[in-house]
């Protein structure tokens, strides 16, 4: 009897330091949550701490990566032999959305050694819900001599997050859209534009030549549907879809905005394969 007992008291100390661990998670900070999932997963391997921070139901849209936890549990053995790091360079919250430009390092299970991605997250009652990412090699030299990922970090004019994400909603339906390609200088700084696509030079004539190019090559990109526009002070995310090298391609740009006009631009741009690893897509 007094075995029982002492298992009753036992399962229910268990059950309300779990429920007390989860209230205190639901209440953390969505960038708080993707942080310390980010390190559950790259940092420390962590089976336990995926299993805390990620959701059982975990929806994946990596094109590559089945959805689910266990999945995400399966990789740690090969990212821990391989030593697989990651660093994140940007860092903004939108609602429950998380985006983070990062760089991982001994990266080959993602296709090379060093990678450039965005990862974007959705925080449910405190945990690590969904992900959206687009990865690119990392290029050492690059058309502005700009890296992938330098520039401004930090997160200001938290007052004009939805100006500048209708600012940029217009930018992208007026020129990457092709709507109103002549309204560009309403929208892009015309004496500062820090260009960090590894192709094209910075100022709107580097971005000029750059499409000039394209269109004599007759490999323009085209820009079919934007599925979601995040943003957070003076940085706005877009994730589109679109058409290049004729094959269907995720678009990822990253613009940083200042009084009112785009002053700098990254993006990372990945194929979409014709055959995903789950049925979700990849947006």
């Amino acid at each position: 009897m007094k075995a029982i007992y002492i298992l009753i008291v036992a399962v229910m100390f268990g059950s309300c330091h779990q429920s007390k661990s989860q209230e205190k998670m639901e209440n953390k900070d969505p960038k708080e949550i993707t942080l310390a999932g980010m390190k559950a997963f790259f940092t420390d391997y962590s089976k336990e701490g995926i299993e805390q921070l990620y959701d059982e139901n975990y929806i994946q849209h990596n094109p590559h990566v089945p959805t689910g936890r266990e999945p995400v549990i399966g990789f740690l053995p090969a990212l821990k032999e391989a030593g697989t790091t990651f660093k994140n360079h940007r860092l903004l919250v939108d609602g429950d959305l998380v985006v983070m430009h990062n760089t991982y390092d001994n990266a080959e299970a993602f296709g090379a050694k060093e990678i450039v991605t965005f990862d974007v997250f959705r925080i449910e009652n405190g945990k690590v819900a969904e992900h959206w990412d687009a990865i690119t090699p990392l290029v050492k030299e690059t058309a502005s001599g700009r890296t992938q990922t330098d520039g401004p970090t930090e997160v200001i004019d938290l007052d004009k997050t939805e100006a500048n994400k209708k600012l940029v909603k217009a930018f992208v339906d007026d020129i990457l859209f092709g709507k109103n390609p002549d309204k560009i200088t309403e929208y892009v700084n015309t004496e500062t534009y820090n260009q960090h696509n590894v192709f094209v030079e910075d100022g709107l004539d580097g971005l000029n030549k750059a499409i000039q190019y394209l269109i004599s090559q007759n490999d323009m990109f085209v820009y079919t549907k934007t599925h979601k526009i995040i943003g957070q002070g003076n940085f706005v995310l877009t994730m589109s879809e679109g058409q290049w090298h004729g094959k269907t391609q995720s678009f990822y740009d990253l613009f940083r905005v200042e009084n009112g006009k785009i002053v700098e631009h990254w993006d990372v741009i990945q194929e979409i394969p014709e055959q995903l690893a789950h049925e979700n897509g990849m947006f």
